[in-house]
């Protein structure tokens, strides 16, 4: 069973799963790439997050996808599995339930730890703070240490009072909090300044791709991004300049990141995710008949074209 330790100073990219133009998971694509993320520099992956399209898998398909990477990544590099609700569910057992069943496949698949993927059905709701806490606990049946989830609004995510998160990450289960506003700054400063008055030990994730070097100046000791789905090892060095203090290289770094993370996390946001699979396209990773996201918006070839010019640019030193 992993610490909270297992999370420090490492970079967790959430993977997206290659699919064809017919919505099946490209399988020749899906190995190649999980040969290619084994080389890189991380702590591991997480796997059916919002960028993984976990809550629109089939039971089938969450199970070929944590399989591949359970069996082609060393065996010392995590595997989180996201945990949540069926979407468009709103009964509050069928919740409850489905995010349940969701975390025991995780388990029994052989995943380290769990991201609990925000209970958007409970949104509005006059008892959602009790039924955030019941929902925690849910997923927390499965036996694998929890990481909380606090997701901006439009990609499904729920706005938690600071008392519920407090109490959230007092539970011993819970390793840390992944944090990820998108344009939320000051959301996330609350947050942080949260985690270091009632949870000291415990981690602060960034999932702040459009702010990433800041988001580890307010104190992030891990990441868990998207963007880090595609020129890894870029985005590692990054960070370990950060959390080493070699501020030279932190400065000269920041502008290819974030020259990256405008180029990839931009409207319509829900793009991203083939933005990503388009990356790894352009780096001879994946073809690109498998860079097909079923559940994302229709993407402009030209946008192709731009991204592959600003992959152009990023520092040769850290190409793949």
């Amino acid at each position: 069973m992993i610490d909270a330790e297992a999370l420090r100073g490492k970079l967790f990219p959430a993977v997206p799963v290659p699919f064809d133009a017919e919505g099946r998971v490209h399988r020749e694509a899906q190995e190649r790439y999980v040969a290619h993320l084994a080389r890189q520099p991380m702590g591991g992956v997480a796997v059916w997050a919002h960028t993984g399209r976990g809550l629109c898998l089939t039971e089938e398909q969450r199970a070929e996808v944590l399989g591949a990477w359970r069996r082609g990544l060393p065996g010392d590099r995590l595997v989180i599995a996201s945990a949540g609700g069926t979407p468009r569910e709103r009964d509050p057992g069928r919740v409850l339930d489905s995010a349940r069943a969701m975390a025991r496949q995780a388990a029994e698949l052989g995943a380290d730890a769990l991201l609990v993927h925000p209970p958007a059905a409970f949104r509005g709701r006059a008892d959602r703070d009790r039924l955030v806490l019941l929902y925690h606990s849910a997923v927390a049946e499965a036996g694998l240490p929890l990481i909380l989830f606090s997701l901006y609004e439009a990609a499904g995510g729920v706005a938690y009072t600071p008392q519920v998160l407090a109490e959230l990450l007092a539970r011993p289960e819970v390793l840390g909090i992944k944090v990820a506003t998108l344009d939320g700054v000051m959301t996330y400063q609350e947050v942080a300044r949260l985690v270091r008055a009632h949870a000291p030990g415990k981690v602060l994730v960034t999932g702040e791709d459009r702010f990433l070097g800041y988001s580890v100046m307010c104190g992030a000791s891990a990441a868990l991004i998207g963007m880090g789905a595609a020129r890894t090892a870029l985005q590692d060095a990054f960070l370990q300049s950060y959390w080493s203090g070699d501020a030279a290289r932190f400065l000269a770094l920041n502008g290819p990141v974030d020259d990256l993370a405008q180029h990839t996390f931009v409207p319509p946001m829900e793009g991203y995710i083939r933005r990503m699979l388009w990356c790894l396209v352009h780096d001879g990773v994946i073809a690109d008949e498998a860079a097909h996201d079923p559940w994302g918006p229709r993407l402009g070839r030209a946008e192709f074209d731009e991204i592959g010019a600003c992959l152009a640019r990023l520092p040769g030193e850290l190409r793949p």
